[in-house]
């Protein structure tokens, strides 16, 4: 018996200390990050800025937001109804949704009956469709900074070990993206601690672009020369005038004349003999293009 006694002793003490040492459980769907002012950040489907509310889908399913309720007034968890029927309301496993604080639910299934206020602290809370239930909620501090968010610094992870609130003002903004950042770039962090001010980044660039310019300018100007000295020669070979310019450095002005003079020297009707006018008789006394006037003013004949 004092055995027993003491095996059921030892089990209820590790229950007990691991009841006590339980993390908080974190909810299924977490209002994630919130927007109060927006000023110069994320723009919606009509190209507006307003504020906006980011829920984040906590668990390895498919879940979907149709038919739960947004609100920001406890005493009306039923002021925005998600429409259901809408496939971007099914929300991937540790996916995002952005939801507008618009005022303006007629824009669309992610614009919301209701807006924010930077003046005094933000409550929002999530309800189940029964709307009794609630989700999730959170409270946004009074005085939020435009374009500042309010949120968990890890997606999802609302609670601490001890049970207290994460809830901070990210350094970052990241609308239906991750709050945290998963991975360090170690090309750019090195770059930001060699070169802070981007001084070397920016001369890199201009050299980048320089030396692709000259490299093009280079290269148009070989190969124009290059197209050049095969078009000349080509023609050269079929013997045309052409082949004659090519091969010389007359002018077109000066080869025109010569054309002009070796056509001139061919004419069979031009004068051999220097100083020498060669006149011809005309049969008819009125020219060919004048010949319907003549016929009209002589008379019909008998």
């Amino acid at each position: 018996m004092r055995v027993i006694k003491h095996i059921v002793f030892l089990f209820a003490t590790v229950a007990l200390l691991s009841g006590c040492s339980k993390e908080v459980k974190n909810p299924e769907w977490v209002i994630n990050e919130v927007m109060v002012v927006n000023e110069a950040n994320y723009m919606d489907d009509f190209g507006q800025r307003h504020g906006w509310i980011e829920i984040y889908n906590n668990t390895a399913k498919t879940q979907d937001l149709g038919g739960r309720y947004l609100t920001n007034d406890p005493n009306n968890p039923k002021k925005y109804p998600i429409p259901r029927g809408d496939v971007r309301t099914k929300i991937q496993p540790f996916q995002h949704a952005l939801f507008w604080a618009d005022n303006n639910p007629f824009n669309g299934t992610f614009h919301i009956n209701f807006e924010l206020d930077p003046t005094k602290d933000n409550w929002i809370g999530l309800y189940e469709n029964d709307g009794k239930k609630l989700l999730d909620e959170i409270v946004i501090p009074a005085g939020m900074l435009a374009d500042q968010t309010f949120g968990y610094e890890n997606d999802g992870k609302k609670f601490a070990t001890d049970g207290s609130n994460l809830g901070v003002i990210l350094e970052r903004v990241t609308p239906s993206s991750n709050n945290a950042i998963l991975e360090d770039n170690p090309k750019v962090v090195s770059l930001e601690q060699d070169d802070p001010w981007g001084g070397l980044l920016t001369i890199t660039s201009m050299l980048v672009v320089f030396t692709g310019l000259i490299a093009l300018y280079l290269f148009f100007r070989v190969s124009g020369n290059v197209a050049r000295k095969m078009t000349q020669k080509k023609v050269a070979e079929t013997g045309t005038l052409s082949a004659a310019r090519s091969q010389s450095h007359l002018s077109g002005e000066v080869l025109a004349a010569i054309s002009a003079a070796i056509h001139e020297l061919n004419d069979t009707h031009h004068d051999i003999e220097t100083t020498i006018l060669t006149i011809n008789q005309v049969k008819r006394n009125f020219s060919p293009w004048s010949t319907k006037r003549q016929s009209l003013r002589e008379l019909p004949r008998k």
